[in-house]
């Protein structure tokens, strides 16, 4: 039943594809990146559609059908429909352990950052939405091996810094925050740094005075595309002294 599922998706990517959606998906990606041409809209109208089509599915199928797709995906697009599939059941089905799955999938089958991005940001926050309780233990993410699970490390944590859920309000302790970026400031795949920059910045609207100081103290580390993320929503002078700050340490 999975493969068949997962044939109807891919021909249906394929017919919804063309060679200018695949151009503009392209230019934001390597040269080893791998997409059929099927943009945002369209995968939502796959997603839909699967959903439409299948609705006598359990959500245990549904999550069988998304490892096989995975397991068995050779463009971006596939990727992104599996893990579409699961968002409107992650709040209300599976039990925990279904966060070791997250990972692992980051871990082997993530290899870029919009497949970390749409799972951590879509898929596992509608999951832990659900489940507050469980927010802070994708913390030993940031030692992965992989770095596209270290990305996801920070990435699983912005929309959590000051979140209400139901009718209370979860805010993510900033020392953790501070912890995660202590640990990657210095790695070296760029998108982790951008990482890094994204947290500091989201952070950085509720813990302003927090924020600033920890890029003053690690201002001889800290890379400028990592900091240029931090500042984005800061005031125009705070955003020139710290670039000051950076420059007098470099001269």
């Amino acid at each position: 039943m999975s493969k068949i599922i997962f044939e109807k998706i891919t021909v249906q990517l394929v017919c919804l594809s063309n060679p200018d959606k695949k151009l503009a998906s392209e230019r934001y990606f390597s040269t080893d990146f791998r997409c059929l041409g099927a943009n945002a809209g369209d995968i939502k109208q796959v997603i839909s559609d699967f959903h439409r089509t299948n609705d006598k599915l359990s959500p245990d199928d549904v999550l069988m059908t998304v490892e096989y797709i995975l397991a068995n995906s050779q463009f971006n697009e596939q990727k992104l429909v599996a893990f579409g599939l699961l968002n409107k059941l992650v709040k209300r089905h599976y039990d925990d352990t279904l966060l070791l799955r997250f990972e692992y999938w980051l871990e082997h089958y993530a290899d870029n950052w919009s497949l970390v991005d749409d799972l951590c940001i879509k898929t596992i926050y509608q999951f832990l939405l659900a489940r507050p309780h469980l927010i802070t233990s994708t913390a030993h993410w940031v030692h992965s091996e992989v770095s596209w699970c270290r990305r996801a490390s920070n990435v699983v944590w912005v929309k959590f810094i000051d979140r209400k859920i139901a009718k209370e309000t979860f805010r993510l302790d900033q020392r953790l925050v501070f912890n995660h970026c202590d640990i990657l400031i210095d790695d070296s795949d760029k998108f982790v740094q951008k990482s890094i920059g994204w947290l500091l910045k989201v952070t950085s609207v509720h813990h302003f005075d927090a924020v600033v100081k920890y890029i003053e103290r690690n201002i001889t580390v800290i890379s400028n595309s990592t900091m240029s993320y931090a500042m984005e929503k800061m005031p125009l002078l705070t955003k020139q002294r710290l670039r000051s700050l950076k420059k007098s340490f470099k001269e």
